[in-house]
């Protein structure tokens, strides 16, 4: 995790600063926002314009971390932009930054309202999921989440339906079809900010980390999100429309092998009856694979 920015050069007396258009989020276009810096939590994506309209020149691009060494001394955690035809040589911009993304000022550029009725608590299912750590072993709501022997899918499509049947036990939420969901997710657990990932969907970020703020007009859509410290309450909203066993994690590698995941068995009555997991195409691609001829490389 680390914010990257274009730093500024100045001239006779001026700052000259690098302008990013943010334009698509996670998958998401959103409407075009100006920033000159962005935090990006881990698995976290975004697309911006850079104007390349400055004095030719080098220019650093920096990106500092949120853990680990946090300085740019020799070069460390940069990169260099440079105009065809200027010297190769280090950049001498400096750093100054006034406009850094805010989270809140990300809006969707189309359908921007997030489903269900905008009040708190008002979807079909709401969860809080509470996020603590014992001995170095996370776990959502009591459970720590261990990768079972069979995938959720094969228990489905084998007649396993409800959370009790399901395994890991107390890691799986089962959720019905063509619902809205929302989820509270409260911060500050240990190893804060805890980027959180969805598989399946891009949900409304009705509060972002930061602000207390409830927003169901134009809330970003995105489907990896910080929640922040002890102070923020994340809350997101999205619809069941997308049938499958949906892994929600922490994007910080070693927080997911620690247990910090759970499982939404999304619509699972469709998912066991579904002909259309096995189409024929599917079933041949082991006969035409075998059937192909040895390939040698020289």
């Amino acid at each position: 995790m680390g914010g990257v920015s274009v730093e500024s050069k100045t001239t006779g007396g001026r700052n000259i600063f690098w302008n990013l258009t943010i334009i698509e989020v996670d998958g998401q276009n959103v409407q075009p926002l100006v920033v000159d810096s962005i935090q990006i939590y881990a698995g976290q994506r975004y697309s911006f314009i850079l104007n390349a309209n400055q004095t030719l020149s080098n220019y650093w691009i920096r990106a500092n971390p949120n853990v680990g060494t946090k300085n740019f001394a020799g070069g460390l955690n940069s990169a260099i932009l440079r105009y065809s035809g200027a010297d190769a040589v280090d950049p001498t911009t400096t750093v100054s930054l006034t406009n850094a993304l805010l989270e809140t000022n990300l809006h969707p550029l189309t359908d921007p309202s997030a489903p269900g009725t905008a009040t708190l608590g008002a979807a079909d299912v709401n969860l809080n999921l509470l996020i603590s750590n014992t001995a170095g072993k996370f776990s959502i709501n009591g459970a720590s989440f261990a990768p079972p022997t069979v995938p959720v899918l094969l228990q489905i499509l084998s007649g396993a339906s409800t959370a009790a049947d399901l395994l890991p036990t107390g890691s799986v939420y089962v959720l019905p079809a063509n619902k809205v969901v929302e989820l509270s997710l409260p911060g500050g657990a240990p190893g804060s900010p805890h980027p959180i990932h969805l598989h399946g969907h891009a949900f409304s970020v009705i509060r972002s980390a930061g602000s207390t703020t409830y927003n169901y007009v134009d809330p970003v859509r995105r489907d990896v999100v910080s929640i922040g410290a002890a102070s923020d309450n994340v809350t997101i909203r999205f619809e069941t429309d997308n049938s499958g066993p949906w892994i929600m994690h922490c994007h910080i590698d070693w927080h997911l092998e620690a247990g910090l995941a759970i499982v939404f068995a999304e619509d699972t009555s469709t998912i066991a009856s579904s002909s259309s997991l096995s189409p024929t195409a599917w079933d041949n691609l082991c006969p035409t694979y075998d059937a192909a001829p040895v390939q040698t490389f020289t």
